[in-house]
Formats: C-alpha cells, structure tokens, sequence
C-alpha cells in the first residue's frame, strides 16, 4: 500500500469536494441546496482514503463558507456518518448512495431548521436536504462512478 499516494488522492478528494461546494455557493448552502460535491460521497465505494478526505472537504467548506459552529460541526459529522457507510455498504450501491441522503437529510436538515430558519417546518427542513442529497448522490454519484469505471484501475490501487 503506498501511503504517500493514499494521501495524495485524499487530499484531492477533500479539496475538489470543498471547491465545488463554494464556486457553486448560491446552491449549495441555505435552507433549500443541492450540493452537487455531495456527488462525491459515493467514492468511498472505489477508495478507502475518501472517507476521512470527504470530512475534511466538508469541514473546509462549512468553514470557509460562513457557516455556523453548530453546522460546520454537525454537518462535518453527517458527512463523515455517510461516508463510513457508504464505505461499508460499497458492494451495494443504492443502500450506499442513500446513506448521505439519510444522515444529511436528518442531521442537517435540523441544522437548518435550528440555526438558519426556525420558521420552517423540522421536517420539511429535512425533507429538502434529502431532496438536494437524492439528486447529487443517487442521480449524480452513480453516474459519476460509472465514469470513473472506465478508467484504468491502476488509478484507484494503493
């Protein structure tokens, strides 16, 4: 296993996941996102690396973004919940696609609801973070994995 590679893709995965985040900015935060870097929450089904580097894009992101402590910590969280299962379930790719969806449709949705817009509704809070999540990991991320596929494996060994 070549850790210095490892680390390397690592740090690639948590800087494009925190840049996508913040040049799409007007989309990917608020009480109704799409953040289409979620899209990269399946790459733990390839990479091993991805999970802790998917936290770590997320933590850039919410911090470079503005966001509260309570969201850069939660939503870290919720990132970080997803991509260990996502990991796990890696051979089963719909459970998998649905485990950011899930933790950041609950975890961050209350965020939402909590720090940025008490006037809504908790559940519909929720509701349109999972929508947001849904297309960017079970439309996106799969259709993101299929190209990498095609890329020669040598790529994706340590």
């Amino acid at each position: 296993m070549n850790r210095n590679k490892s680390l390397a893709r690592g740090a690639m995965i948590a800087a494009i996941y925190a840049a996508i985040t913040l040049v799409l900015a007007p989309i990917s935060y608020g009480e109704v996102q799409i953040r289409l870097s979620e899209a990269l929450t399946l790459l733990p089904v390839l990479l091993p690396e991805a999970v802790p580097a998917l936290a770590v894009g997320c933590l850039l992101a919410n911090v470079l973004g503005g966001c509260t402590i309570l969201d850069i910590v939660l939503g870290t969280l919720a990132t970080l919940l997803s991509a260990i299962c996502t990991r796990r379930l890696r051979h089963h790719i719909l459970p998998a696609s649905a485990m950011p969806v899930l933790f950041n449709g609950v975890i961050v949705g209350a965020v939402v609801h909590l720090a940025y817009a008490p006037a809504i509704p908790l559940v519909l809070c929720m509701v349109f973070v999972a929508a947001g999540e849904a297309v960017s990991c079970m439309l996106l991320g799969p259709m993101l994995l299929r190209v990498l596929g095609r890329l020669p494996h040598e790529l994706f060994e340590s």
